[in-house]
């Protein structure tokens, strides 16, 4: 049942939004310490669980919502009939439950952390199960799944030091340019069933050339604000390493995926930003810890 469940919500897609609240997570680390703030070592592994569990619980809320809400369509989807509902592995009620419970879970962890999370934690729900509604409605369904995700760094930085910062917010932006981007890729399968079904995505409505254009802009918007980062707040060539693998990554994932062939997306989609998040956020850990400062 549990392994049902955990493919229900695509679990294995938690790689990309994790990593960077661990980036939101030292930063907030360091800044605490560069202000001469101290946390005992048991409060400190309290927060970071409460983190974890409130990133796992928000996004398996999402996730199951998500198919909750479009498991008629993915019915009719022959990519998405196989899905855990339209297959009739688990019944549409039960995965209703399930996000009410992960929604339960989300906002009781939220309350242990702080008084600013838990006030902004009916805002991050709200934000991430609506983007379910979006497709229906509006064809930059994929920038609210952007700034669904990119809540994750500043976040984790709130939770940690209870205000927000510009330093964080980077990241978030980011994260809302790269994840955009990434799922117009994505979206670029269901172009012809999403146009049947009167289903809004950047792909229907531009077409699948300039659906790419679109998402290679945003990728280059997300490139210059890793670079900008760099050059103002990164302290070792640490970063720099992670961020040649990132944006090695987004070059990747352009080059295999052709409006004429779709047989790579995929690969560009879970691999290569998969690698990306992570290895990006490693060495951006590294970078941060070295310099042993506030950046």
């Amino acid at each position: 049942m549990v392994k049902k469940y955990l493919s229900l919500i695509k679990f294995s897609h938690t790689i990309f939004a994790m990593p960077f609240a661990m980036i939101g997570f030292i930063l907030g680390l360091a800044y605490l310490k560069n202000n001469s703030i101290q946390l005992n070592s048991n409060l400190l592994l309290n927060k970071f669980s409460l983190v974890v569990l409130c990133m796992i619980f928000a996004r398996s809320a999402a996730m199951a919502f998500n198919r909750f809400l479009d498991h008629q369509f993915d019915a009719l989807n022959p990519r998405t009939a196989i899905r855990e509902i339209p297959a009739g592995i688990i019944k549409p009620r039960h995965a209703l439950i399930f996000t009410i419970t992960n929604c339960t879970l989300f906002i009781f962890c939220t309350y242990f952390i702080n008084s600013i999370c838990f006030y902004l934690s009916w805002v991050a729900l709200f934000i991430v199960l609506f983007y379910s509604y979006t497709k229906r409605f509006t064809s930059f369904c994929h920038i609210i799944l952007g700034i669904g995700l990119s809540l994750a760094p500043i976040g984790s930085f709130i939770a940690l030091t209870g205000f927000f910062n510009l330093i964080p917010l980077l990241f978030s932006f980011i994260v809302i340019c790269w994840v955009s981007g990434f799922d117009i890729i994505y979206a670029l399968q269901d172009e012809s069933f999403d146009k049947e079904n009167k289903l809004h995505s950047i792909p229907t409505f531009f077409g699948k050339q300039k659906a790419l254009l679109i998402s290679s802009l945003l990728h280059t918007i997300a490139a210059l604000i890793v670079v900008i980062y760099g050059f103002n707040f990164s302290h070792t060539l640490w970063f720099w390493l992670g961020a040649v693998i990132f944006l090695g990554m987004l070059i990747f994932q352009h080059s295999i995926v052709k409006p004429n062939d779709l047989s790579k997306v995929n690969i560009a989609f879970m691999t290569s930003n998969g690698i990306a998040s992570v290895v990006f956020s490693i060495f951006v850990i590294i970078d941060i810890l070295i310099s042993n400062k506030f950046l």
